[in-house]
């Protein structure tokens, strides 16, 4: 077994245990969501992403990892470079890149909203980081939890679909106007994330879309999302008010970079997050390789899952703040004290 599956391992041990106090117990590996091989036209790992849309690159003064995952992605290049790149963006970047620090350029793609990362850039020392209280402990409710799971793509719906295993009501709202990418990308793979949950849409541009969206809210016991802060003001919905309406709340917030801080807002998909947490083997000549397939999404999913069967077990009141690259660097770390 490699050391990143031992460390899935661990993550999956934990919730069968947590998963058999609180409900049914769930065996993660077997619901066939911790990879999406036969899914995708994977290739192998390498300086290019097994789904080939992320790659690692060097600037002057280290490497650096860019995800084109989105359409918009491609648009946003030519202003983060400063120059138009025609037909040939890859070229452009490993160009540009190399004349400028990390630093600038991810602090460039920040601005924009393009998923790069310096590899590397979070290190951790410990175990991710506990959550945080913003409700007070509550007596445990009768039953298993009501969720409402308004995440997309993979770690977010993931964390929904072993909570729905364990007999959560698990109730998935989508954006009208925003569908969930992997219905039409990965559609056998959609299914097996969100085939056991209730599942709704709503226009959350209406003001009656964003009322039922804060009414199903205030009914549920768990909240998962996978939106940046910024979304929620937008939505009028703030953790502290939905707290101190019901206090033994939880919300698992899954991030790029964290809930809380300078970072909040940066833009992250599975497999620059896990570079830039130092998921990464090192080839002999110190250039940085893939280690597989978008490795932070299943990491943080299996993270947001045990935060928030602790967060049951505990009483609740609990915001759990799980971050793609900081879950990718508690893995790169594990890993490295395995093998040390």
């Amino acid at each position: 077994m490699s050391p990143f599956a031992s460390f899935m391992g661990r993550q999956s041990a934990e919730i069968l245990d947590l998963t058999a106090r609180l409900g049914q117990r769930v065996d993660a590996g077997s619901l066939g969501v911790l990879d999406r091989r036969g899914q995708l036209e994977l290739g192998p790992p390498g300086s290019r992403s097994p789904n080939g849309a992320c790659r690692m690159f060097r600037a002057s003064d280290g490497w650096m990892a860019l995800n084109l995952a989105r359409d918009e992605d491609h648009d946003l290049i030519p202003a983060w470079l400063g120059c138009d790149f025609g037909t040939a963006p890859w070229v452009s970047v490993s160009l540009y890149a190399r004349r400028v620090t990390c630093a600038e350029l991810v602090a460039s793609a920040a601005r924009l909203g393009l998923p790069a990362a310096a590899v590397g850039e979070i290190m951790v020392d410990g175990p991710d980081a506990p959550p945080q209280r913003l409700g007070a402990v509550a007596c445990q409710t009768s039953g298993l939890p009501k969720v409402v799971d308004l995440s997309a793509l993979w770690a977010g719906p993931l964390c929904g679909a072993i909570l729905a295993a364990m007999g959560a009501r698990v109730l998935r709202i989508e954006s009208l106007r925003r569908p969930d990418p992997t219905r039409i990308s990965t559609p056998e793979f959609f299914q097996r994330l969100n085939g056991a949950k209730q599942q709704t849409s709503l226009d959350f541009e209406t003001p009656e879309g964003r009322a039922s969206l804060k009414a199903a809210i205030q009914d549920a016991d768990i909240l998962i999302t996978s939106a940046r802060p910024r979304a929620f003001s937008g939505l009028g919905i703030n953790p502290d008010e939905v707290f101190a309406a019901k206090p033994g709340f939880i919300w698992v917030a899954i991030t790029g970079y964290g809930w809380r801080g300078a970072a909040a807002d940066r833009v992250a998909f599975g497999d620059d997050a896990a570079a830039a947490g130092g998921l990464v083997r090192w080839t002999p000549g110190g250039a940085p390789r893939f280690l597989g397939d978008a490795l932070a999404d299943p990491v943080t999913g299996l993270a947001a899952a045990i935060g928030a069967l602790r967060g049951l077990e505990a009483g609740g009141g609990v915001l759990v703040d799980v971050a793609l690259a900081r879950m990718a660097a508690v893995a790169a770390l594990s890993i490295r004290k395995a093998a040390a």
